[in-house]
């Protein structure tokens, strides 16, 4: 009986917390005549209209190019921060350099509102002419996505015992080999983890893109509002929500595909014996 009532709890918070999730996945399969007469879940005549209206290529729309764009900037963003992360991790977790100051100090910038930032980066990037380019996005996805990239990677070389270290320097190897060699085949699931959450994160992000592209640079997220009065006659909610669920689904797809290397490592930690 109990067992019942937990999935059945489980089945109501789990249709509540994905409510709209569906509704927009409803709402991409149908016509525009069935969105006036239908709004419920339900699709009667499921057609595929909305979607083929979105890959379709137009001097002001382009979805292959906002893909494009996402991906490029989300794997600058991902690749960058955690090529920095990890050697100011080591640094900090075994030689205790900016333990109480440099890495309160970063992980605490993660916590201050984006749009703080926005005006001097604008005038910055206005200035070294980084102003819609997938690089400029790339660097500003860089710098939200190091804070958490850092805390991970800090508390994963923390869990390794000192001895690995002290056998690589008896060994002769130097600290780049020990980290290069030792540390980091042992923290791939950190480092994997790392990259998974920064590429979820890049891709998601809207403000910078919102702020520093007009044109070449746009990502999906920017990209996708574009749809929304594709035909210049009011909101077309089905091309809306059809751009809406191809933009998403990328990382949907990879948080459904590493869920268990997520998991395993953001738990490795957790019980020592």
């Amino acid at each position: 009986m109990m067992t019942a009532l937990r999935w059945l709890v489980f089945a109501i918070a789990a249709f509540a917390m994905n409510f709209p999730i569906l509704v927009t996945l409803s709402t991409s399969f149908k016509s525009t005549r069935e969105l006036s007469t239908n709004p419920g879940l339900w699709v009667q005549s499921p057609t595929l209209d909305n979607y083929l209206a979105v890959f379709q290529v137009t001097d002001r729309l382009n979805i292959f190019l906002y893909l494009f764009n996402s991906l490029s900037v989300a794997l600058i963003g991902t690749l960058l921060a955690v090529a920095l992360a990890l050697p100011a991790a080591y640094a900090i977790a075994r030689g205790r350099l900016g333990e109480r100051t440099l890495l309160p100090f970063i992980v605490n910038l993660r916590a201050v509102p984006l749009i703080i930032f926005a005006i001097p980066l604008y005038m910055m990037f206005q200035w070294l002419a980084l102003l819609d380019t997938r690089l400029g996005l790339g660097l500003i996805l860089t710098i939200v996505n190091l804070p958490l990239a850092l805390v991970i990677l800090v508390n994963a070389i923390r869990d390794l015992p000192a001895e690995l270290d002290e056998a690589a320097l008896m060994d002769g190897a130097s600290r780049t080999q020990i980290l290069f060699k030792v540390i980091a085949p042992v923290c791939r699931p950190a480092i994997v983890t790392s990259l998974i959450f920064g590429f979820i994160t890049a891709w998601n992000e809207f403000l910078f893109g919102l702020m520093l592209t007009t044109s070449k640079a746009v990502p999906i997220t920017v990209g996708a509002s574009f749809f929304f009065a594709a035909s210049g006659g009011g909101v077309q909610w089905g091309v809306a929500s059809a751009v809406m669920i191809v933009g998403a689904l990328p990382p949907v797809l990879l948080g459904l595909i590493m869920y268990r290397q997520i998991s395993g490592s953001m738990t490795a930690g957790a019980v020592k014996g």
